[in-house]
């Protein structure tokens, strides 16, 4: 699978839908395994993420600015998704399953520092853990993902693969939501025990291709520098630009998990949802009540209890989206993708209904099932045999750029445009109140603060500010740097694809 040399792969017909899901390997679904349960402790923790740092202190939580969150956002996204172009290497090098073992425990040391440890600085270096371990975990993880499946069969392994980690996505959310309803510490302890069920799967896990990297350790041969490989394989003009060009979907990608929720909390009332379901407009059911994430009272649905709603239909519907993708172009797919999903964020912000809130995260959802798993399929693929795990550290490349500009400028951009916190600081200076008493309220208390002194309902506040304060721009701004991602990615495919799949048949 894949060339060489690294060039651009040719065009690869793909099995039918039945036929291809029967050829995936029992490797591939041990991978998957693991995937799935690191995904589920990690989002457990990023889908509250930033709930949890706007918090009051009062109430467990840091009590920050969305735009004190965004450097720690930019800093956890720079380690995360930087590192695995250079420790990618060491997968290839040292065995995928000493790498994962590795990360697991560097993993589970983030959790518990988080645990231990609630404030600001606390949580930075527990994120900061974290990120490392998911910057060491993921090559090993792809590497094999990629060695343990075909040119013909690709497109539905990664789809399928992407739909497996996705239980996960899905499962982390309602954890995390059951959880912090008793205490916010209790999110991290769990998902430090989550994680460490990848120990038992570990005792199931061969690595594919084991005997040709030991082989290669054996002959004698001095390892080459892995700086040095890395920067040349990244030279390539093929390499770089798609990297580049990808860069705009994981901006839009990341604002999902780290604007949306609070843009939820503050904007969206998705008590028409539980009266859609339940005439009553409450929900009594425990079960219904953990598997939406209502609130205590059952009236509302928690923001992840929303944005869950992307892992609940790509694991339902992602091996089908695999096969839709699979008939197209692996350009063409994530154009479209690419496409849909700007499509959702501009849909975002003119959302004021739980309904549709989740019409816009499905359309989401679609892109990112059209584009995210092409993209690693696409890299796994012109990847050289021997620099799997490499190449697929070069694949966080984008989530790099794409993330540490959206954990910086995002939460910055809410602040300005659709804070419910700044607004309400406004309206207390413009009521009357000194700005020494504003500034002593405490962060994320202004709001309540603003309904004890002007004594109206909080609905009618919220109806005040949107009619004053156009919040959708956040989502507007950002939906223009999707805009720009698909037209980027449609000239990638025109300029490098078509043209290096001309200069082939040419020879």
């Amino acid at each position: 699978m894949g060339n060489s040399d690294g060039a651009l792969p040719s065009e690869t017909r793909q099995l039918g839908l039945f036929a291809a899901i029967a050829s995936l390997s029992y490797v591939f679904w041990v991978v998957g395994g693991m995937e799935m349960v690191e995904r589920l402790a990690y989002y457990g923790v990023k889908a509250v993420a930033t709930l949890y740092a706007k918090d009051p202190v009062s109430k467990g939580g840091l009590g920050v600015t969305m735009s004190e969150f965004g450097n720690l956002l930019f800093v956890w996204a720079l380690v995360q998704s930087v590192l695995p172009v250079f420790v990618g290497g060491l997968a290839d090098r040292y065995g995928y399953k000493e790498t994962i073992a590795i990360s697991t425990v560097v993993k589970i040391c983030g959790y518990l520092v988080m645990f231990a440890f609630p404030t600001y600085s606390g949580f930075f270096a527990g994120a900061m853990l974290l990120a490392a371990g998911t910057a060491i975990f993921k090559p090993g993880i792809q590497g094999t993902l990629v060695k343990a499946t075909r040119p013909e069969n690709s497109s539905m392994a990664w789809g399928i693969f992407y739909q497996t980690v996705n239980w996960g996505g899905f499962l982390g959310p309602l954890v995390a939501g059951y959880m912090r309803k008793m205490e916010w510490k209790f999110v991290f302890l769990a998902c430090a025990g989550i994680i460490a069920l990848n120990f038992l799967l570990l005792l199931t896990y061969k690595e594919p291709g084991k005997a040709e990297r030991l082989a290669r350790a054996a002959s004698g041969a001095p390892p080459s520098s892995l700086l040095r490989d890395s920067l040349t394989e990244l030279a390539r003009p093929h390499v770089w630009t798609y990297l580049l060009v990808f860069s705009g979907f994981w901006f839009m990608f990341n604002a999902l998990f780290d604007v949306l929720p609070v843009y939820i909390d503050e904007w969206v009332d998705s008590s028409d949802i539980i009266g859609t379901l339940f005439p009553s407009g409450r929900s009594e059911s425990p079960v219904v009540n953990f598997l939406v994430v209502t609130n205590d009272a059952g009236t509302h649905i928690q923001p992840e209890g929303l944005l869950n709603f992307n892992a609940f239909m790509i694991m339902l519907t992602c091996f089908l989206f695999a096969w839709i993708s699979g008939l197209m172009r692996p350009v063409t797919s994530m154009v479209v993708g690419t496409a849909c999903a700007t499509l959702s964020l501009f849909a975002i912000g003119h959302t004021s209904t739980g309904w549709w809130c989740l019409a816009a995260i499905a359309i989401f959802s679609v892109g990112e099932m059209l584009s995210s798993p092409k993209f690693s399929e696409f890299v796994g693929n012109f990847a050289p045999a021997d620099k799997k795990a490499m190449y697929l550290g070069f694949s966080q490349i984008p989530l790099a750029i794409g993330w540490s500009l959206e954990g910086k400028l995002g939460p910055w951009l809410y602040d300005q445009f659709a804070s419910r916190e700044q607004f309400a600081r406004e309206m207390l200076l413009s009521g009357g109140l000194s700005p020494a008493a504003v500034d002593a309220v405490p962060q994320g208390e202004a709001f309540t603060k603003l309904v004890e002194v002007t004594g109206q309902a909080p609905d009618a506040l919220v109806a005040t500010m949107r009619a004053a304060h156009d919040v959708s721009m956040v989502w507007d701004i950002m939906g223009v740097v999707g805009v720009l991602s698909a037209l980027g990615l449609f000239a990638y495919g025109k300029l490098v694809v078509d043209r290096g799949a001309r200069a082939t048949s040419a020879k």
